[in-house]
């Protein structure tokens, strides 16, 4: 067997991006929560394995198997933009495990109001890991800005939640158990969009269709943005839509009635089930490498690339997750 090639293009995912079943397998592959027990020294592994590639030295025996590989691990722990190794709760790889624990108990837990409070705070606390680690593009944020989001998305979370609590307390049990859907829908509408507040002001990188960069585009990350909050709550309806209905009939049984403390296990496992395959495929409902064409964008920035490069057209940009 020869070497490897090195006409494979790991800049761009192993599937066919511009289908939504390329981008689904390709999110299946970075949402894969067995990512999360690998090593450090195999992180620094596959690391090096891509790196050493981009600059043209293959390692002998490489594989193009095992060069995918060692990129999805690469891509699943390290950001795009900056390089940095992301905290572990921050990764993708992290959304399912984490997000059925938390959503689980959260639907489980709606109906005190101490309860509530906790968990939507936990929620945030954890969506701030997230937001900020799976940002675009690689501009600084503060910690008075990671302050204010945090602060700001928790405070709309709990106030959606106790505030739809109080209105639904009269209706039927069931409509009371789609109150933290709305607060969690509520609070990704502020959280997401305060806590990329910096890629508001000045910008995230844009490119052109090899990858040059092009400049920093406002337009571009509030495109992002937009689709990223689309995206999260396509992801939570699911998990908080399905279990709920499902729980409240097995709860009016008399195997549930005799053994409630099978309730909130039953509930998380049901949570998980869902989100294992709405993770990726939400993930999936806009290309990670998203495009915009020139004429939207910011006057400034459009003169400069038809003056530089006028044959662009279409200029792309990580959107982010």
């Amino acid at each position: 067997m020869g070497e490897l090639s090195l006409n494979i293009n790991i800049q761009e995912p192993r599937w066919d991006q511009s289908t939504f079943m390329g981008r689904a397998r390709h999110f299946f592959t970075v949402t894969d929560p067995r990512n999360l027990l690998l090593s450090g020294a195999q992180l620094e592994a596959s690391r090096n394995i891509v790196q050493n590639y981009r600059a043209g030295v293959v390692a002998p025996g490489l594989t193009e198997d095992q060069l995918w590989r060692a990129k999805y691990v690469y891509d699943s722990a390290f950001h795009p933009d900056t390089g940095e190794k992301l905290v572990l709760i921050g990764r993708m790889s992290a959304q399912v495990p984490m997000n059925m624990t938390i959503t689980g108990c959260m639907l489980t837990f709606y109906r005190k109001t101490p309860t509530v409070v906790f968990w939507q705070w936990v929620n945030q606390s954890f969506n701030a890991i997230v937001n900020y680690s799976n940002r675009s593009g690689d501009a600084p944020i503060t910690v008075g800005q990671l302050g204010t989001a945090y602060v700001s998305a928790t405070t709309g979370a709990v106030a959606t939640a106790l505030g739809l609590k109080s209105l639904t307390k009269h209706l039927p049990p069931l409509v009371g158990r789609f109150v933290p859907f709305a607060a969690v829908a509520a609070a990704n509408c502020i959280n997401i969009p305060l806590m990329r507040q910096r890629e508001l002001q000045v910008g995230i990188p844009v490119t052109d269709e090899e990858g040059q960069r092009l400049g920093q585009s406002v337009a571009a990350a509030k495109q992002g943005i937009f689709q990223v909050v689309i995206s999260r709550i396509c992801m939570a309806i699911p998990a908080m839509a399905i279990p709920p209905v499902i729980m409240d009939s097995l709860e009016k049984k008399d195997f549930l009635k005799r053994r409630p403390w099978l309730g909130a296990p039953l509930q998380v496992g049901l949570v998980g089930f869902c989100l294992v395959f709405a993770t990726p495929l939400c993930c999936a409902l806009f290309p990670q490498k998203s495009s915009i064409r020139v004429s939207r964008l910011e006057p400034d920035l459009r003169a400069q690339i038809h003056e530089q490069t006028p044959s662009v057209q279409v200029v792309y940009y990580n959107k982010g997750l």
